[in-house]
């Protein structure tokens, strides 16, 4: 018989969180695939917030709206700055 004074613990497990840099990639893959300029689109969307702007294959409009579009800039300048002024 459990102890009724002890605390249970329960814990829910995470999803496998992705990088915002996998999200970008995935996403920039995808729009490739079905033919888009994946920088226009991606462009259209964080100046907008319109997901529409993103493809639903492979599910990337899914995986871009799990991140900010501010989190997404800041990776994109921080790439930038890593690779070209740095």
């Amino acid at each position: 018989m459990k102890e009724i004074n002890n605390t249970q613990y329960f814990k829910v497990q995470k999803e496998n969180e992705m990088a915002v840099k996998d999200i970008i990639g995935s996403v920039f893959t995808a729009m490739t695939e079905k033919g888009y300029n994946p920088v226009n689109q991606i462009i259209g969307y964080i100046m907008s917030g319109d997901p529409t702007y993103i493809t639903n294959h492979k599910g990337a409009r899914s995986l871009i709206m799990k991140v900010e579009r501010d989190e997404i800039l800041e990776e994109l300048l921080t790439d930038y700055i890593n690779h070209n002024l740095v």
